[in-house]
């Protein structure tokens, strides 16, 4: 996990977001959309979307057609996984151009069923620029039972993501479903769904997927820590502040920068 040492770090990202396209506050905007979904830019970020879906399906991070994947094509747009569809066998052709009000505009197929699960982490934060669920065993193993493992005891895990979040239970892709994300997108970029799954967001599609990479094999290593037979031994406080130091410069959410003791949520 060397990558993940220092998350993020301000020249990775404004490196993968050039090489992605994406839109910033320009005349371009006032194109239509349909300039939009035809648009360099869009194409980028399409195959982007591709390839974390495939990564998303050889790491058996989804199954069937489960899961789905937006970003954020300037201010005004989104592009977006269809449904009905593995993550693995999409093409581009099979992306969803999108208002922020979840009317599509282009594209072949109809648009993930959970987008507004994605549209409330958008309107809710505008650091977010892309989304990515799905539901990894480990994790969402923890998302059976409600709860998350402790913080405190990676140090990858502390840079990238800190404390996670475990949204309550709501019928997905409802209204009702989308907002229980609302109390907890503005801290936390990696968040539990009660009896479902993970959520991520990030800068990049690649980084949402990163961290939900992340988790997963923190969940999984916690689990055979346990089965060792030693306690466990967590970073000390003084440490926790410096890492909380570096992702203030970063511009990196945590819980505890804004003042919730590890577990509040």
């Amino acid at each position: 996990m060397e990558q993940m040492s220092v998350p993020l770090e301000v020249a990775a990202r404004d490196t993968a977001q050039a090489a992605a396209g994406v839109l910033r506050e320009t005349g371009r905007e006032s194109n239509s959309p349909l300039v939009l979904a035809a648009s360099p830019e869009a194409h980028a970020l399409r195959a982007e979307i591709i390839q974390v879906g495939r990564k998303l399906w050889e790491r058996q991070y989804v199954d069937g057609n489960g899961g789905n994947i937006s970003v954020r094509l300037g201010s005004k747009y989104l592009l977006c996984t269809p449904t009905m569809m593995s993550k693995r066998d999409m093409e581009p052709a099979d992306i969803c151009l999108s208002d922020l009000d979840g009317t599509i505009l282009a594209g072949q197929r109809m648009r993930t069923s959970e987008l507004l699960l994605h549209l409330a982490i958008y309107t809710a934060n505008p650091r977010a620029h892309a989304v990515v669920h799905c539901h990894p065993p480990y994790a969402t193993a923890y998302a059976m039972t409600g709860s998350a493992p402790p913080s405190g005891l990676l140090s990858e895990v502390e840079n990238s993501i800190g404390p996670v979040a475990v949204a309550p239970y709501e019928t997905p892709g409802t209204k009702a479903f989308a907002e229980t994300v609302l109390p907890f997108v503005a801290d936390h970029n990696t968040i539990l769904l009660a009896n479902h799954g993970i959520v991520c967001w990030a800068d990049t599609v690649t980084h949402a997927e990163w961290l939900v990479e992340t988790f997963e094999t923190y969940c999984k290593t916690y689990l055979i820590a346990q089965q060792i037979g030693k306690p466990l031994t967590f970073i000390p406080d003084s440490k926790i502040q410096e890492i909380l130091a570096l992702k203030r410069r970063l511009g990196l959410p945590d819980a505890r920068m804004a003042g919730k003791p590890l577990g509040s949520d």
